[in-house]
């Protein structure tokens, strides 16, 4: 079966987001280089995405020596819907637009796919709603299970 796909962009703002996150306890704030060599990412692009998350307020920078990153909330309220939000834009399965409007009804079969591809981006919005990096954090240290895989 095929997948829905998490871009990069929202793969590597995760990633930074949780390595402050499991780096919380440590004094001040974390370098855009530091993060990049814990995380693998590269550190001009992970630049880039710091900037849009600090745009969305999910992190706060300092500049000049000793300067960094630090998560601007608690881990507890940043969920993964909102840290793709801040670098991709609005969750949705597609750009397919939206059932009984714009014609979007003038051709056979396209009105009810446009339900059922609404339906499924609600329900994915939904669930990365309800994960939050302090869970990411907890799943990573082993605190608790990681997700299941339905099969």
């Amino acid at each position: 079966m095929g997948s829905v796909k998490v871009s990069t962009r929202g793969d590597y703002a995760s990633r930074a987001l949780l390595s402050l996150a499991l780096h919380l306890d440590e004094a001040g704030p974390t370098s855009v280089r530091d993060i990049a060599e814990r995380t693998g990412l590269p550190q001009p692009y992970l630049e880039q995405i710091l900037l849009a998350l600090k745009g969305a307020g999910l992190v706060k920078s300092k500049r000049g020596v000793g300067g960094g990153y630090v998560l601007a909330r608690d881990p507890k309220d940043i969920t993964l819907a909102a840290i793709l939000a801040a670098v991709d834009g609005p969750i949705a399965l597609g750009d397919f637009g939206e059932p009984h409007t714009d014609g979007a009804c003038d051709h056979e079969g396209q009105c009810v796919l446009l339900a059922v591809w609404s339906s499924v981006g609600e329900k994915m919005r939904t669930l990365l709603s309800q994960i939050t990096l302090a869970d990411l954090v907890d799943m990573a240290r082993g605190e608790s299970p990681w997700p299941e895989e339905d099969n």
